[in-house]
């Protein structure tokens, strides 16, 4: 029955949603969604993990080593399906690094992975959506910039947060960082999974929200209800602007811990 259902998870899509969301939920506080391999190359072989500081492996690599290490990944899709739900069913309940598919030399940065507490529909849907991962919907992306009023409808159904990206024509730093920083897929990928963004011109646009930047460009972070949570001004680096993400959703969860 369990394969039965991811088989047709599978067939009609449902993985993208309820996968991700469940992926969300339970893995994205560590396992980033996609890092092109040339970087994932360099901070492994060459930085000891110092140069992206990840907690554990990302998507795209468990993905490719789930695919290829676990069962005939040339053979019957089905069945190679099912012999990657049973791996994955036994190390969830029984995390062991020496059943990893993993490489040791990126498994040594990081902790056995905690049990996994997941009832049936909760596991299908990960396993599926992990199944049905496709890198290449993560490379050459561009950001999806929303108008304020359906970003803020989109961040409540979804449950991320809202950035205003203000910007200006003439700001010579906002280009860069719009062609340096956030066009990088790794920046993406983060945004993606964690917030719904707006862009403000300023010189044609007035602030949608209370706050007027006197300078570009400036990120404004605000949680689904439209608080406000986090302020950064400036032009960024890759790492520090990752850094700011990171920042941004720590200060989202302790707002929401302190709502409950």
């Amino acid at each position: 029955m369990k394969q039965l259902l991811m088989i047709l998870l599978l067939a009609t899509g449902v993985w993208g949603s309820e996968g991700m969301a469940t992926f969300k939920q339970k893995c994205a506080s560590c396992h980033q969604l996609y890092v092109p391999l040339s970087q994932l190359e360099e901070n492994f072989m060459r930085q000891d993990n110092k140069l992206l500081n990840l907690k554990a492996p990302t998507v795209n690599q468990m993905v490719y080593r789930l695919k290829n290490r676990i069962g005939d990944p040339n053979g019957d899709r089905d069945m190679h399906l099912m012999e990657i739900e049973s791996f994955l069913e036994d190390y969830f309940q029984n995390p062991n690094k020496d059943k990893s598919v993993c490489l040791p030399e990126v498994l040594k940065f990081f902790e056995t992975m905690p049990k996994m507490d997941l009832n049936d529909e909760e596991f299908e849907s990960i396993v599926a959506f992990l199944y049905a991962y496709d890198p290449k919907s993560y490379q050459n992306k561009t950001l999806d910039y929303q108008a304020f009023e359906s970003a803020k409808q989109q961040a409540k159904k979804q449950d991320k947060m809202v950035m205003i990206f203000f910007t200006a024509k003439h700001c010579s730093f906002c280009k860069k960082m719009e062609r340096n920083v956030l066009s990088d897929s790794e920046v993406i990928a983060q945004l993606d999974q964690d917030v719904v963004v707006v862009k403000i011109d300023t010189a044609v646009q007035k602030s949608p929200i209370a706050f007027t930047p006197t300078m570009t460009p400036t990120f404004v972070f605000l949680n689904p209800q439209g608080k406000e949570l986090y302020r950064v001004p400036g032009a960024w680096e890759k790492g520090d602007f990752l850094q700011i993400l990171k920042e941004a959703k720590s200060k989202q969860k302790t707002y929401k811990s302190k709502e409950k």
